[in-house]
């Protein structure tokens, strides 16, 4: 049977709660492998596993009541290996590795922030930066409208200078938080967001963190700023033991858009 692997942490890190459930229905029981420093927070894998909501707040429950009693190295949902075996064989081939990891995120958080336009506020702004955008929206209104082609052309213009505006206000809402973050890791950028950022934060320093989010809110205020967290710092974890099995998705990000 294969095994589903939730988290990596030091071999010293204290047991779980007897009989403690994961994923699957019914729940299989988690239970600890151990490879010289290191273990790894296991469960038997149910066949068909998919991303449904159960499935994700028991695979976040196991993290959760983990990580209360010490670091772990957080694996995405749907982290499947082929059996038991091979996590051990991963963990001794890997140990300074994860050693290392373990001792780097000890204590430490991730903090996903999202930023995008309010549309009419960038809009407002990109007319009132733009001598030329003005110009020719003040030459179309006094034509009642303008010409087709005038009319492209300035959606154009305007299309353009968000774009600009896009890449410019991403890279300053990184700038903003990195100095309150240990470490950042930047997301895909198809997701349609102009920012998508996690950021490592010290469990000690979140709130100074989230008072950097307000007064980016508060300097940039033609932002939409979303911020979810505190996470486990997925982002900051490299591909472990197992490869996703199916789609990986992690029961964190709900609701984060």
């Amino acid at each position: 049977m294969s095994t589903y692997v939730y988290g990596i942490a030091a071999s010293s890190h204290p047991s779980l709660p007897e009989g403690m459930g994961g994923v699957g229905d019914p729940p299989r029981e988690v239970r600890i492998l151990r490879e010289g420093d290191l273990a790894a927070v296991v469960s038997d894998a149910p066949e068909g596993l998919r991303p449904k909501r159960k499935d994700l707040l028991a695979h976040q429950n196991v993290l959760s009541e983990a990580g209360a009693a010490g670091c772990v190295l957080p694996m995405r949902f749907g982290s499947v290996a082929p059996d038991d075996n091979s996590i051990t064989a991963v963990l001794a081939e890997r140990a300074e590795h994860y050693k290392e990891r373990l001792q780097a995120l000890d204590n430490r958080v991730e903090y996903n922030v999202k930023a995008n336009h309010v549309e009419e506020a960038v809009l407002h702004q990109v007319m009132a930066e733009s001598p030329d955008i003005r110009g020719l929206a003040e030459a179309n209104r006094q034509a009642g409208g303008g010409s087709y082609d005038d009319k492209i052309r300035l959606g154009e213009m305007v299309a353009a200078a968000v774009k600009a505006k896009e890449a410019d206000d991403g890279a300053a809402v990184q700038r903003a938080l990195e100095p309150a973050a240990d470490d950042v890791s930047t997301g895909p950028e198809s997701t349609g967001w102009l920012a998508n950022v996690s950021f490592l934060v010290d469990r000690e320093s979140a709130d100074a963190f989230l008072a950097a989010v307000e007064q980016l809110r508060k300097d940039m205020p033609h932002l939409e700023v979303r911020v979810n967290g505190p996470l486990p710092p997925y982002s900051f974890v490299e591909p472990g033991p197992a490869e996703p099995a199916g789609t990986a998705v992690s029961g964190t990000d709900t609701g984060a858009g």
